[in-house]
């Protein structure tokens, strides 16, 4: 039951990842590799903010910095001209120093401080404390993903959605473009650094090293979430990342759980994941296209 819940919580934290890699990755169809440096910031900033007894300004500052985040990268994608997988590491880059120089050092501990968490274990007292967090979760995610389902149902959210189907034709209707691509890439990392905030106060700590293999994660998540649901709409997509998400967490959990593989081995496995979920798609039309060649004979 503990590594159930436990995977649930984190599951639903690494969900606003997933969302924020989805919007990026699917709707925009940009690869951002700005993901492991704005997670780190956003675990940076409410680290910082719960220290000084703010933890819920400290979730909303990780957003906004993870917006910031997203919008450099955004400009040197647009205005610069660098091709977008450069700008995310450059930006991510970037992130490393501000995010020491945030921290102050290369970890700090939130132990015995006032977490969003323990607010709400404090108000819901006669709860136990691992369901009060999965609440806390759930909710989080649950109003994130439902604004971003309305969002992309709106004027604005549209355009988003055909500068990524067909950016030739979006410019041809003299739509900003530019514009698009950066407040993309603003809330999708805003969505990614609300994630490595909720996470900070979830473990009580933050650390420099968190963001390592970030997309890979949120990939991962994306990916599994389309093999059951498949591509289809935006708001499909969205669920479908955060469904992604909770099923990644639980694979790892029972990988690492059954001591075939030890801790260490987290990324190897997590990249094998992701590499087994991108191949389904072909390998499924090669089994099609066979049974095609078969039955032509």
């Amino acid at each position: 039951m503990t590594l159930i819940l436990g995977s649930l919580h984190i599951g639903l934290i690494y969900a606003l990842l997933g969302i924020g890699v989805y919007i990026t990755f699917r709707v925009l169809d940009i690869p951002d590799l700005t993901a492991d440096g704005s997670l780190t910031l956003g675990l940076a900033v409410s680290g910082i903010m719960t220290i000084n007894n703010q933890s819920i300004l400290g979730l909303v500052l990780a957003f906004i910095a993870g917006c910031i985040a997203g919008s450099v990268t955004g400009l040197l994608q647009t205005k610069f001209g660098i091709h977008p997988i450069l700008s995310g590491i450059l930006t991510m880059s970037g992130l490393y120093s501000i995010n020491l120089l945030i921290m102050g050092a290369s970890n700090i501990s939130l132990i015995g401080k006032e977490s969003v968490f323990k607010i709400f274990e404090d108000m819901l007292g006669g709860l136990d404390k691992d369901i009060v967090r999965l609440i806390v979760c759930f909710v989080v995610c649950f109003v994130v993903s439902a604004l971003f389902i309305l969002f992309f149902k709106t004027r604005l959210g549209l355009m988003i959605r055909a500068t990524g189907n067909n950016e030739h034709m979006v410019k041809a209707s003299s739509i900003n473009v530019d514009f698009i691509k950066i407040f993309t890439l603003a809330i999708a990392n805003g969505c990614v650094s609300l994630s490595g905030g909720l996470l900070a106060q979830y473990q009580s700590f933050s650390d420099i090293s968190s963001g390592v293999g970030t997309v890979v994660i949120g990939l991962a998540s994306v990916i599994i979430g389309e093999v059951l649901f498949g591509r289809r709409t935006v708001t499909i997509g969205i669920i479908s990342a955060v469904v992604g998400s909770i099923i990644y967490r639980l694979i790892i959990a029972l990988a690492l759980q059954s001591s075939i593989f030890p801790s260490y081995m987290l990324k190897l496995v997590s990249a094998v994941i992701v590499g087994v979920a991108l191949s389904i798609p072909t390998i499924k039309k090669s089994i099609e296209n066979r049974k095609l060649r078969k039955g032509g004979i």
